[in-house]
């Protein structure tokens, strides 16, 4: 039998190939080290709403652009903010601010502040006001080393995007990936604007399906340097990793409970690909049902009482939804003839998947309600799609002109990012959750 390579297959059979038994090699591991490359930034369309807001460089500092400069950046990725010229004023954290100027500039909103140095700490001062009612929305002080001015960039972003939309911002939010590249696979982890990747596993042999913890603090992965798929979950600040799911036969798909205390799995140990619950130390393995034909990519719903997964038990791949604690399966996909890789939004509300039309895979969003469908994407090779943890975003894998890359679409379709890099495919993403 010739081995395959689960990245590497179409769409149409990956779901598959997860629950089958694959020939690979042993894998070489080597320690996690910052990644070559940053993904690069391509933003198209805007929302239906758009805030006019203004954000000034941060005084007192030569930092202060930089800092402004991220901002800006995460602001227009959302594509809710129209940035308005900020050049040539002059402000700190203590500055009073003439309203009626801004508002004949355009800016609704107003964000500025301050950096001050003492010693290897950085002092970040930040207000964001309100130019229309004429009353300061947020004031907050944050401090951190030279290295961590980004992320407070990140976060002071987050607090913009939510005084101002009402919905918390994702900016300070990482995302995981796998990079296949001419010596291999890596599980990279990186910031949500696609910068400060880092390699968490190297391997010579595939690498698919990471899931974060709810805590943000480990990833659990498949991994075939033992020759099968394995399950491994790897602790990001230590580097530590340990099997899981290391059963007779293959052990794929993994994926957290809400309050990160089990894991769903899917084994073939008792012959077809099956769905089981395991705790996250390893004990307490159970199966969820049992079905004549192939069950895999289990998703728990977010209050953690169904799972929702793929099966070809209706004769083509659907989604269908399950409780937990097992009994009868309910299909919930009906349009089209193949539905696959579901995702579920933080509030239940909606589901994404791949749903191939005219021979193309795209990515659907159903509405759990109603039963509604939206096609989010055109195709023709979109994959693996995962909500962003405020719900208002869905990460994917793409082809695009041929290369592969991740990339970012508004729930409604209108805004789209592509974030590529050069020194590889990018593909298996999935958004990391909300940290304190």
């Amino acid at each position: 039998m010739t081995a395959l390579t689960p990245a590497t297959i179409a769409p149409s059979s990956r779901w598959r190939a997860w629950a089958m038994g694959l020939a690979l090699a042993a894998a070489s591991l080597l320690a996690a080290k910052s990644a070559d490359a940053q993904l690069r930034v391509d933003i198209s369309g805007v929302g239906a709403t758009q805030y006019p807001i203004a954000i000034a460089d941060f005084s007192g500092a030569t930092e202060g652009q930089a800092v402004a400069e991220v901002i800006r950046a995460d602001l227009t990725r959302s594509g809710q903010f129209q940035l308005i010229n900020a050049a040539g004023a002059s402000l700190n954290a203590e500055s009073s601010i003439a309203y009626e100027d801004w508002r004949n500039r355009g800016a609704d909103y107003v964000a500025y502040g301050s950096i001050s140095q003492s010693g290897g700490q950085y002092n970040v001062s930040y207000r964001l006001v309100d130019s229309v009612r004429r009353t300061q929305l947020d004031g907050v002080a944050f401090s951190g080393t030279e290295k961590e001015l980004r992320r407070i960039s990140h976060q002071i972003a987050d607090r913009i995007y939510e005084k101002i939309t009402g919905v918390r911002g994702v900016f300070s939010t990482r995302l995981a990936y796998v990079l296949q590249t001419g010596n291999g696979y890596e599980l990279q982890i990186a910031d949500a604007d696609g910068q400060n990747p880092q390699v968490m596993l190297r391997s010579k042999q595939s690498i698919i399906s990471p899931a974060w913890s709810p805590d943000g603090k480990r990833l659990a992965y498949v991994s075939f340097e033992l020759g099968k798929p394995v399950v491994y979950v790897q602790t990001l600040a230590t580097g530590q990793r340990v099997p899981l799911a290391n059963f007779k036969g293959n052990n794929s798909a993994p994926a957290w409970s809400p309050d990160g205390q089990q894991l769903a799995v899917v084994l073939s140990r008792d012959g077809i690909s099956q769905i089981y619950i395991i705790n996250a130390d390893g004990s307490g393995l159970r199966r969820v049902m049992r079905s004549p034909l192939i069950d895999t990519e289990p998703q728990y719903t977010p209050d953690g009482s169904s799972l929702i997964f793929t099966s070809d038990r209706g004769g083509n791949p659907h989604i269908y939804k399950v409780p937990v604690s097992g009994g009868e399966a309910q299909r919930i996909t009906f349009n089209g003839s193949y539905n696959i890789s579901p995702a579920m939004s933080p509030d239940g509300n909606n589901l994404v998947y791949v749903t191939r039309r005219n021979g193309a895979f795209r990515i659907a969003m159903q509405n759990m309600g109603t039963g509604s469908e939206q096609l989010l994407t055109a195709g023709p090779d979109d994959e693996s799609p995962s909500f962003a943890p405020n719900g208002m975003q869905i990460l994917y894998s793409s082809v695009q002109g041929g290369r592969s890359v991740l990339a970012v679409t508004s729930v409604d379709g209108r805004v789209r990012q592509t974030l590529s890099t050069l020194n590889g495919k990018v593909r298996e993403p999935t958004w990391g959750p909300f940290t304190n």
